[in-house]
């Protein structure tokens, strides 16, 4: 048999098209690489989300929202004047994007006129700062990006 340039292509075709075929039968059948974006509970997420969405639009409707100041001793947290802090119930949740292992979360408790987050806790850099809060059985929900 003559091996010329026009049987070189066919081989290489051939070739191609069974790589191809390889990974695509491997990654459709082989479970390490099923990665699904829906989760089981979907409509019980969903729920959950849209709850989310309430409680950011009752903060966002607030004439005095939550406000943040960076100090020596750490985050200071205040919320609205007109609210009770004895009232107010809920959790502060800090995401640091660029290391899981410094996440944390705490609860709200108001001793004096702000809630503080110690400095020892935050390092410098980008922090996600939310804050899901109760105060007479409305729920209110705060999100911001910080940079320390």
């Amino acid at each position: 048999m003559k091996f010329n340039w026009g049987t070189g292509i066919v081989v290489a075709i051939i070739g191609f098209i069974s790589f191809i075929m390889y990974f695509v039968i491997t990654m459709s059948t082989d479970n390490n690489y099923s990665h699904d974006l829906v989760t089981e509970q979907y409509y019980q997420k969903e729920l959950e989300y849209q709850q989310q969405i309430d409680a950011t639009k009752n903060a966002a409707k607030l004439e005095e929202n939550i406000s943040l100041k960076k100090t020596k001793e750490g985050l200071q947290v205040y919320f609205p004047s007109d609210f009770d802090k004895n009232e107010i119930k809920g959790k502060i949740f800090l995401y640091r994007p660029s290391n899981k292992q410094l996440d944390f979360e705490m609860p709200i408790s108001i001793s004096n006129t702000y809630l503080l987050v110690p400095e020892k806790r935050l390092l410098d850099g980008r922090w996600n700062i939310t804050i899901s809060w109760n105060y007479k059985s409305k729920d209110y929900l705060f999100k911001k990006e910080l940079n320390l």
